[in-house]
């Protein structure tokens, strides 16, 4: 996924008794701090977990403030949780780790070398497995969450991003730089299919309805969200996104999905059918807020970015104070 300089968190929430998508800004909250950020990721405690570049902040999404730290993970990117087993961990790249933590106490448990270069991370309840998405080694590491250790090592034969599980033996996962969705078994750590999604260039965010088998690709080089079957590869709608769009989720209670942009929009889209998907909303937040994650207790959704001045690597800078949390409220 890539990485930002700076952050605001954007909270999002759906009403339960209203017919038609209507988001709207209704607070905002100030948290500051240094360092870029990557993957955000809420558990089951009304807890945000934001990776920034050599730690991870843990917000409280009642009161905005921060609660807890996941210290010296060199290079975060992503964060995924073990409920069963109350454990979290993150995907650190600059040190080819992952972070095993105590999700009541945050205290960390150990450290596991994975491939080159971890980037997105996820617990896949299947297979009770741990898996990471190694950029700079084209390839996924699965740990064996009960034990701790690496269980073994898949070749997805392009960089991958965003995966998604669908609880039944299969995990899907974008390949970047190759424009491709890849299914493979975690438990054989073999490759199922891989298909080519024609028109979307650089997919990087995926999520699934697991109910209506279908996986939402954001499209970073373009603006278009592929829904794609997720028994086929089949492309079944390109409805009109954000530019540089980074992150999608789904909330499967809702029937929504979201693509959140570089260009400061959430795209809400209506799923309504299996086959059937419309545009329902473009929502404002701000530029550069491109990753997101849904919180499926409560509906609520977040995207962090920052206010930042320069134009090059070398003379970006965060302006002092600009994280911020902005609630917006909706009806569904």
């Amino acid at each position: 996924m890539r990485k930002a300089m700076g952050i605001l968190l954007v909270l999002f929430t759906s009403a339960a008794l209203a017919t038609a998508s209507d988001y709207k800004v209704v607070q905002t909250w100030k948290l500051g701090g240094d360092g870029g950020w990557d993957y955000i990721k809420t558990d089951d405690s009304h807890r945000l977990f934001i990776s920034r570049a050599t730690r991870v902040m843990i917000v409280d999404t009642e009161s905005g403030k921060q609660v807890g730290e996941i210290p010296d993970t060199p290079g975060v990117h992503g964060i995924t949780f073990d409920f069963a087993n109350g454990r979290g961990y993150t995907s650190n790249g600059r040190e080819d780790t992952v972070t095993v933590f105590n999700l009541k106490s945050l205290a960390v448990e150990k450290k596991i070398k994975v491939g080159s270069g971890p980037d997105a991370i996820l617990f896949d309840p299947f297979s009770k497995r741990v898996f990471t998405f190694n950029g700079k080694g084209h390839d996924t590491t699965a740990i064996d969450a009960a034990k701790g250790e690496v269980a073994g090592k898949l070749d997805l034969g392009g960089k991958p991003e965003f995966p998604a599980s669908d609880g039944k033996g299969t995990i899907f996962v974008n390949i970047e730089d190759k424009s491709e969705i890849v299914a493979f078994d975690p438990q054989k750590l073999t490759v199922k299919s891989r298909w080519k999604l024609t028109g979307c260039d650089e997919p990087t965010g995926l999520s699934i309805d697991r109910k209506n088998r279908r996986l939402f690709a954001g499209c970073g080089g373009g603006k278009i969200m592929a829904i794609v079957n997720a028994d086929n590869g089949r492309t079944v709608a390109t409805p009109a996104i954000g530019e540089g769009c980074d992150a999608t989720d789904f909330d499967a209670d809702r029937g929504y999905a979201f693509a959140s942009a570089g260009d400061g929009t959430i795209t809400v889209i209506k799923e309504e059918n299996a086959d059937t998907f419309s545009v329902a909303q473009t929502v404002t937040t701000q530029k550069g807020a491109r990753t997101m994650t849904v919180d499926p207790k409560t509906h609520k959704l977040f995207t962090v970015t920052a206010n930042v001045t320069g134009t090059t690597r070398e003379n970006r800078k965060i302006e002092p104070d600009s994280f911020v949390v902005i609630e917006v409220e909706g009806t569904r």
